[in-house]
């Protein structure tokens, strides 16, 4: 897979749109084990389920993402490398940023039944957990959210990136009412 174009992954792996499964809470659950298995010499500072699949009754691409916080000084190579270890691929790392974007779940000939995304930031970016309390505390945003999708999906289907930032306008503005109401909700945890 690491020798396809863009475009060829994206044949390979269409946006696909479901109704909500109950079984993502499980699936985010059993993945978050392993995670702090496999890092457990690090110091995690926060791991979430976040995305739409994180909202109950959303429509959503049936990919579990899973936002994980680190201090700000994290290993990133080290912890790249053991993800990649536990069949993680690596499809995105930021150095200067020290941020990494992993997938799980993408076999050769499609979808697995499982699909993960984790994002590993450092403790303070938490633009995603606004974003979905504020879905889960307004099911009419969440409709609004869950018409843009359908329609983006219909011409971005092989398109992950423009689809993505087609959602972005939404997502900010949606994001900026949710830290305004919550204030003060995702301070750093205590160690």
């Amino acid at each position: 897979m690491k020798e396809m174009s863009l475009e060829e992954l994206w044949q390979l792996y269409p946006i696909i749109l479901k109704d909500h499964n109950p079984n993502y809470q499980s699936w985010y659950a059993e993945e978050k084990q392993r995670l702090l298995h496999i890092l457990q010499d690090y110091d995690i500072c926060r791991i979430n389920h976040i995305g739409s699949t994180s909202v109950e009754g959303l429509i959503a691409k049936p990919t579990i993402d899973i936002l994980l916080e680190l201090p700000k000084d994290h290993a990133v190579n080290d912890i790249a490398q053991l993800l990649q270890n536990d069949d993680w691929i690596l499809m995105q790392k930021d150095d200067k940023q020290r941020t990494l974007d992993l997938g799980k779940g993408y076999m050769p000939n499609g979808f697995a039944e499982k699909v993960y995304h984790l994002h590993v930031k450092p403790l303070g970016d938490w633009n995603e957990l606004y974003f979905r309390d504020y879905l889960r505390q307004y099911p009419n945003v969440a409709r609004q959210y869950e018409a843009l999708k359908l329609g983006l999906k219909e011409r971005f289907e092989h398109d992950r990136d423009a689809y993505t930032y087609a959602k972005s306008d939404f997502v900010m503005e949606q994001s900026q009412k949710a830290k305004l109401e919550f204030a003060g909700r995702y301070l750093p945890p205590e160690h």
